[in-house]
């Protein structure tokens, strides 16, 4: 896997898209409408509406150009549709430390992580440790307090 590539899951690109939507849609015409009435105003040195909408659009513009070549440049893969007997992107690992404890995570794109989910970056490093792996293969998570090493238990593809 190229670390150019922008992998990612439908559920994945979908939320992009959608926000991609409704920044397009809805937050710019809005703001836009705002910088209007505001720049009807007269001075626009000292109007407070029109340089925090001028601002605001900008943010917009930026955010739907990084949104747009996110989406352009992303290579959807649908876990579901995924038969392996390795770890690859979309897996569900669960691993297994040395006193017994276990953790599930899932390899998803760089815009889906999401830490609270446990859902990490395929170029992460813990993913970069496991791809490639099968069940009952150890491997070395290196960690703040130290190396831990872990066993996989379990290889899942879903949605």
């Amino acid at each position: 896997m190229s670390d150019k590539k922008n992998y990612i899951t439908p559920d994945g690109f979908e939320k992009l898209r959608a926000e991609y939507l409704e920044l397009l849609n809805v937050e710019r015409p809005k703001t836009v409408s705002v910088v209007s009435w505001a720049a009807s105003n007269g001075d626009r040195s000292e109007n407070a509406d029109y340089q925090y909408g001028k601002r605001r659009l900008r943010e917009i513009d930026k955010r739907l150009f990084i949104l747009k070549n996110r989406m352009q440049d992303a290579e959807v893969i649908d876990p579901a549709q995924i038969k392996s007997d390795k770890v690859v992107f979309g897996a569900k690992v669960t691993l297994e430390n040395e006193d017994g404890e276990e953790i599930t995570y899932q390899i998803v794109g760089a815009d889906e992580i999401d830490i609270k989910l446990k859902r990490i970056s395929w170029q992460s490093p813990l993913a970069k440790a496991i791809l490639g792996k099968k069940i009952n293969d150890d491997v070395k998570v290196t960690k703040p307090s130290g190396d831990e090493m872990m066993t996989i238990v379990d290889i899942k593809y879903e949605k």
